[in-house]
């Protein structure tokens, strides 16, 4: 796919949305429908990986991808209404769209519930890409020409390095500052509301090195 002249990529869960009060409804409504308890409080300090690794705390290796397929049908249900857009989620988006480009969500959740989420929410991504984690989130990255990737886990930095992206880490997730700054995270803010800032910063930068 041809790269647009700036191509960012986001990260859904506690980087454009706070999920935690959807996830924990899920997670409550799978210990109801499987009788196996899930401490959905703890599940909630944990998202960011891929969720059969949640999964595996509570249920038994060959029960993984069972109990996986059963929470992702619970999850519509559930979790969409109860999910709220992060503050500056919606100002960043059009950050990147009113500087001409692309925004896109590349994510680990499941991609059909990653889309409910955005729709419910009025977010309005260019592309969402869904069941990628860490490393391979590049491939995504790279696909879409994104040279900007944006995210609030250790994971997301290094998707971004792989893809040969700038990562943008903001701490409003699993991770503290301190961890994504050691991870190497270009830049790090303290959430969403300071990105349209700094994009402008940052595209003026490109404009000014590229007349020189």
């Amino acid at each position: 796919m041809a790269a647009y002249p700036l191509t960012v990529g986001f990260d859904l869960d506690m980087t454009l949305i706070d999920s935690r009060p959807g996830i924990k409804a899920a997670y409550q409504a799978l210990t109801a429908r499987t009788g196996t308890y899930v401490d959905a409080d703890a599940a909630v300090t944990r998202l960011g990986p891929p969720l059969e690794q949640e999964i595996r705390r509570w249920f038994p290796e060959e029960r993984v991808a069972e109990i996986s397929e059963v929470y992702r049908e619970l999850y519509p249900e559930h979790a969409i209404a109860g999910t709220l857009a992060m503050p500056g989620a919606r100002e960043a988006i059009a950050a990147v769209h009113a500087a001409g480009g692309r925004a896109i969500v590349v994510t680990a959740k499941y991609e059909p519930n990653a889309k409910l989420h955005l729709t419910h929410l009025g977010i309005e991504a260019d592309a969402v890409i869904g069941s990628l984690w860490a490393e391979a989130k590049a491939d995504a990255l790279r696909e879409h020409g994104a040279r900007i990737y944006v995210g609030d886990h250790t994971g997301d930095v290094r998707g971004a390095h792989t893809a040969g992206a700038l990562s943008v880490a903001v701490a409003t997730g699993p991770c503290a500052a301190g961890e994504l700054r050691e991870a190497g995270a270009e830049v790090l803010l303290d959430d969403l509301t300071h990105f349209p800032a700094w994009l402008d910063g940052h595209v003026a930068q490109g404009a000014e090195a590229a007349s020189a």
